[in-house]
Order: C-alpha cells, then sequence, then structure tokens
C-alpha cells in the first residue's frame, strides 16, 4: 500500500484552501447561525470539478480516484465541516448511486449536471423509525402499468429542499424482505413529491436537513435504478463508500481542532510562558495527533481497496468508527485546550466540537459500525 501524496492530491488541497479562504471562511460562522445553505458555494466548487470527483471524465466529472476523494473532503472539513459534508453527501450518495446503478440513459442524463454542480443530489434511506433497520421501511410503492405510486416519508435526508433529484429507496415488496426494496431516481417537481420540515440542528447546520414527502407520487418505471427489489443491496453498497466519505470529513474536523489548538497553545501565556510549555496541554496535543494519524491510516487503506474495485464493507466500517471518534475526541480536547475561549464562538473549535458530532451518527453510528465489523470477524 503507497499512501504517498500526488500530485493530483496536492493540486486538490492547495486549490481547495485558496477557494475557502476566499469562499467560506468569510461567511461560515454566518450560514451556521442561521442554518442557510449556501447553494451558490456548490455551484462554485461545481466549476472546480468537486462535485463529481469520482464521476468519469466522458459524464463530465473529474475522474479521480478515493485518494483524491478523500482528500477533497478533509480539506473542505477543516473548513467547514457542514460544507464538507454536503459536498460528500452529493458525490457518494445520490451521485455515487446513480454512477454505480444507472443504465447509460441515467447516467447521461443525470451525471453531467451533478457534476457540474448545475444539479444538487439527495439520497433517501432513513424514515422516522427506521434507521440502520431499514427493511422495516414504510415508504411504498405500488404499481400502476408503467407506472409507480409512491407514500410515504423519508426523514433526515441532506438537501430534503434543495436537491434537484433523489435516489430514494421504497419498499416494493413484503416487509423485512431484502428483495422487497427497489430505487428510484425522483427529480424535483414531480407531482406528489415535496420536501417537508427542516431540522433544527446542533452542528453541520449550514448542511441542510429535512424530510421528503410523496403522496401519490407517479414515477415511471424507467426512473428505477437497477432491477425491480435490488435497492437494498444496491444501498449497502453506495454505504460502504459513505462511510469512507465520513471517515474523511471526520479527518478534516480533527485536523482543524487539532492545528487551531497547536496555534492557540503557542500563542497563550499563563505563568509567564506559552502554555504548549506545560506537559498537561503538549501530551494533549500529542495524543491528539497519533489519533490522527492512525484514523488517516485505516481511511487510507479502506479508499485503496476501493480504488482497486476490492471488497471493503469491514475496512470502511473500522475507518468510519474509529475516525468519527477521533473526530469528537479531538474537538472536545481543543475546547478543553482554549479553555474559557474555546466555548465562544470567537474561536473555531467550538464550531469543530458541534460538527464532530454528528460523524458518529451519520451514515450508521457508532455502535452499528460494531455490529457490521463484529458480523465480518465471526461470519
Amino acid at each position: 500500500m503507497e499512501f504517498s501524496e500526488n500530485d493530483n492530491q496536492r493540486m486538490i488541497r492547495e486549490m481547495i484552501r485558496d477557494f475557502g479562504d476566499k469562499h467560506i471562511r468569510p461567511k461560515l460562522m454566518e450560514w451556521d447561525e442561521s442554518q442557510e445553505f449556501p447553494r451558490e458555494v456548490f455551484t462554485e466548487l461545481g466549476k472546480l470539478g468537486l462535485m463529481g470527483v469520482l464521476v468519469p471524465e466522458n459524464y463530465g466529472g473529474s475522474g479521480f480516484g478515493y485518494f483524491e476523494y478523500v482528500t477533497a473532503i478533509t480539506e473542505l472539513g477543516k473548513i467547514c465541516g457542514s460544507i464538507g459534508l454536503s459536498m460528500a453527501a452529493h458525490n457518494s450518495l445520490c451521485t455515487g448511486h446513480i454512477m454505480s446503478f444507472g443504465n447509460e440513459e441515467q447516467k447521461r442524463k443525470y451525471l453531467p449536471k451533478l457534476a457540474s454542480g448545475e444539479w444538487i443530489g439527495a439520497w433517501g434511506l432513513t424514515e422516522a423509525n427506521t434507521g440502520s433497520d431499514a427493511m422495516r421501511m414504510k415508504c411504498v410503492a405500488a404499481q400502476d402499468g408503467d407506472y409507480w405510486v409512491i407514500n410515504g416519508t423519508k426523514n433526515w435526508i441532506t438537501h430534503g429542499i434543495s436537491g434537484d433529484v433523489a435516489v430514494v429507496l421504497v419498499r416494493t415488496g413484503e416487509l423485512l424482505d431484502s428483495k422487497g426494496i427497489t430505487a428510484f431516481a425522483i427529480e424535483r417537481g414531480t407531482p406528489g413529491f415535496m420536501a417537508g420540515k427542516k431540522e433544527n440542528k446542533l452542528g453541520m447546520r449550514a448542511s441542510e436537513t429535512a424530510e421528503l414527502i410523496f403522496d401519490n407520487c407517479r414515477v415511471h418505471k424507467n426512473q428505477i435504478l437497477g432491477n425491480i427489489g435490488d435497492g437494498f443491496i444496491q444501498a449497502m453498497k453506495v454505504l460502504d463508500g459513505g462511510r469512507i466519505s465520513i471517515a474523511a470529513l471526520s479527518l478534516g474536523i480533527a485536523k482543524g481542532a487539532i492545528e487551531a489548538s497547536v496555534k492557540y497553545a503557542k500563542e497563550r501565556h499563563q505563568f509567564g510562558q506559552p502554555i504548549a510549555n506545560f506537559q498537561g496541554i503538549s501530551f494533549k496535543l500529542a495524543e491528539m495527533s497519533t489519533k490522527y494519524e492512525a484514523a488517516e491510516l485505516l481511511t487510507m487503506r479502506a479508499a485503496d481497496l476501493k480504488n482497486r474495485g476490492e471488497k471493503v464493507t469491514l475496512e470502511s466500517a473500522m475507518a468510519k468508527l474509529y475516525a468519527s471518534e477521533v473526530s469528537v475526541y479531538a474537538s472536545n480536547e481543543a475546547v478543553q485546550i482554549h479553555g474559557g475561549y474555546g466555548y465562544t464562538k470567537d474561536f473555531p473549535v467550538e464550531k469543530y466540537y458541534r460538527d464532530s458530532k454528528l460523524c458518529t451518527i451519520g451514515e450508521g453510528t457508532s455502535e452499528i459500525q460494531k455490529v457490521v465489523i463484529a458480523k465480518s470477524l465471526l461470519s
């Protein structure tokens, strides 16, 4: 395994740092306070090729691999977790699902718009009472000739209001049947398809999270991704890649918290010297950095396997589990290092602290990752 940074990664890192300084940092706290989803930022990210990082060039994407993808999310996460989360969800979930399971006509129709940032993508699996227990979903579709009539709701959907197209997993068969779920690509404006409640969140506040509502929504059979009944299997494969995205986002938040803490520890003086000189602080920084490096190695290993087309279920779960917990740990320690200032919005670490928690919950909680890991070990 060779994880040395390549030229593309260096280019992406520098490009995002420059972009972030100009277009994200000046307004990120304003967006956080107001929970504004800055749609224009993603249009600009599309121009940079970051809304279709993994999409082949012949569909309008950048044609990069997972190393470049991890780098892009990590760099965005260092600046603003919300922007990193939305970029990751767009790429790995909606766009990734269509890229992996759509037919040629569907790919030609949607991928160029998604990769350019002209369209924003959403992905709907979770419901109010079915998170990881997806086979008990109550959002159902009944066939009516060449159409399927969908009724029900989806919850906790990134870009549930602003998404131009949503890949939605719907039950088309019997309850608890893994072959009874089908994926549909549904465009905004389809009669009977509407947005619902927007969630008021602790963190990731500029990344829009809302309900999707379906009220006798008629969707043509041409909008089915893959075969009828393949939706659950597709979703599990999509989530394998999505967990690498969350691991990368966790790295970005942790790295941002560490860098802010190192800077503060050098500048803050107590008892006539920088607090970095005190073992209690320096040991915190050492532990934060060591855990970060371990999380990065786990994430890059999963990315390497994904690049080679190998099964990545175990490795992506391990990376997501460890990196997300490290993100929470590092941001918590960062607040502690900053003392009272860390509890204010004048310093960046309180936002890293709030944003980090989502990483241990979204796309499967830490407990679910342990279930996946244990199942792989014991099967």
